[in-house]
């Protein structure tokens, strides 16, 4: 990785993910790691600033969590947001009280000091709160160099400590500047170099692939998205010969994916593809299973059984290169924050002792947009990089209840006609996934003059910049009501169709 680190310590808050990716797009490398960091791990990363992340909590609730305050005697610049400005002041000598005024939205921001965090930035700006307590009293050192109406403390500094902290959340897109107040503080006050861009993104990946594998020869898993053949693709520039890749058909795939995938694979990107249909033992071992979560676990072990079995076939493998990115790793709980494990990724999580294998995993920092990015300078078709995420384990966690061969029917037709119309209105290329749910609710339609007892579908679309959050997509009726004719007329066994309205968060992208 890069030299220059901008460290996000996260206390739980729900942008805390989007604090590392707007320090990203500031080409400038950040990881979020958990509050619990003690300063002198922070100081071996070799970190040049240091974020303090939002979070629910109250600094004086009695199990309120709070850092190492060994952090902010490093010498090493330190900017809280929200949560973040606030456990500062408190651990400080400050006080945090509660505010009579709760604030929450758009909100004026007056700059008072153009320096520093507000270098080039015009005043007011409109910024994004989130707030129910306030900074009351600031610790000594500290003056304030920004305000709103409820909020005399929006923004405070120690000019001679470099502590810096916002009541509001400038990564956020409402923020006005939000993106030059964050690249202010990496490449300014942090001095961070800004060499975080694809092509130094890939060296160092390059890099670190041949320094991990050395003489052996590699196994990756490919399955025709953007992040499983990047992976190969950074992979064959690093060992050459050395890869091999495996497509395994689990049989949940989407319509025709198996051919439109080996035909790029093989022929445009040149790679040595080793192809196994192996759908009727993957079906197999889902019959009767309902619960989502046991469904992926099944998914994913049997996975790595075909991947061993395959692999003692075709040659010596040490090693299995899987697509794993971060918003992968930060769901699954495995950086060690705080955060709960939303769901189990397939290949996130480690190999079972039974295996062989030890996993390479080059995309494990990156977000969706980074790994585009990077596929586009790697010479990947667009066709691919522009393809909406499809889960590892297809169709099953689209499948709501027990995986049988009508619903898997009826979820890949439905939802081939979903992205067919979006394409066909220009809107499949502005929504980061789009697809058809079934699950065992069955409802009276009338097809035919004749009364059916048939499945309903839902029809999930949703709009993203990372998978970690994400907004249902408005839709007009007339394109909604050719979804509706085309799945109920086309598609045999549904009866209803019908349109998911929620958001991530409460609700997850994938049902399963």
């Amino acid at each position: 990785m890069p030299k220059d680190l901008i460290a996000v310590l996260d206390f739980g808050g729900q942008y805390s993910h989007l604090i590392t990716r707007r320090v990203r797009e500031c080409e400038v490398y950040s990881e979020l790691l958990p509050y619990t960091m003690t300063s002198q791990d922070i100081l071996k990363l070799k970190t040049k600033g240091i974020i303090l992340s939002g979070g629910p909590a109250s600094v004086y609730d009695e199990n309120a969590p709070k850092c190492d305050p060994g952090i902010f005697r490093l010498g090493v610049p330190v900017l809280g947001i929200c949560y973040g400005l606030q456990v500062m002041v408190q651990m400080l000598g400050g006080r945090v009280k509660a505010t009579k005024r709760r604030e929450y939205g758009k909100t004026q921001l007056n700059i008072i000091d153009h320096s520093d965090l507000f270098q080039g930035i015009n005043s007011p700006i409109t910024s994004w709160m989130s707030h129910g307590d306030y900074a009351e009293t600031l610790p000594d050192g500290f003056e304030v160099i920004a305000s709103s109406e409820n909020c005399k403390t929006a923004a405070i500094r120690d000019p001679s400590r470099r502590l810096y902290g916002v009541q509001f959340h400038p990564e956020v897109a409402h923020t006005e500047n939000g993106l030059e107040i964050i690249r202010n503080f990496a490449t300014k006050t942090s001095a961070c170099s800004q060499s975080w861009n694809p092509k130094s993104i890939i060296e160092t990946a390059v890099q670190q692939i041949r320094s991990e594998v050395g003489d052996g020869d590699v196994l990756s898993a490919v399955s025709g998205g953007v992040d499983s053949t990047t992976t190969a693709v950074l992979v064959q520039r690093a060992v050459g010969k050395r890869l091999t890749s495996i497509f395994v058909n689990h049989g949940l795939l989407r319509k025709d994916e198996e051919k439109v995938v080996l035909r790029t694979l093989e022929d445009t990107l040149k790679l040595n593809v080793h192809y196994v249909d192996a759908s009727e033992r993957f079906l197999k071992r889902l019959k009767g299973v309902t619960d989502p979560e046991q469904k992926r676990k099944i998914i994913g072990e049997e996975f790595i059984k075909v991947f061993d079995e395959e692999s003692s076939k075709i040659g010596t493998f040490r090693w299995l290169a899987q697509g794993t990115l971060y918003p992968d790793v930060i769901e699954s709980a495995g950086t060690g924050s705080i955060a709960a494990r939303i769901k189990t990724h397939h290949n996130v999580g480690g190999i079972p002792e039974w295996s062989r294998f030890r996993i390479l995993e080059p995309l494990r920092f990156l977000y969706k947009d980074e790994v585009r990015k990077i596929a586009r300078e790697l010479g990947v078709p667009e066709a691919i990089v522009n393809t909406h995420p499809f889960p590892g384990p297809g169709l099953a966690v689209r499948i709501v209840g027990d995986v049988t061969e009508e619903k898997i029917r009826i979820c890949r037709d439905a939802s081939a006609i979903v992205e067919e119309v979006l394409a066909s209105h220009g809107l499949y290329d502005s929504v980061w996934q789009a697809f058809a749910i079934v699950g065992d609710d069955l409802v009276v339609g009338v097809l035919g003059d004749q009364r059916q007892l048939a499945h309903i579908v839902t029809v999930r679309i949703v709009k993203s910049l990372d998978g970690m959050t994400a907004d249902w997509a408005r839709i007009s009726p007339d394109v909604l009501e050719e979804l509706s004719s085309r799945i109920t007329g086309e598609v045999p066994g549904v009866t209803w169709v019908t349109y998911a309205i929620t958001s991530k968060p409460p609700s997850t992208i994938e049902p399963g």
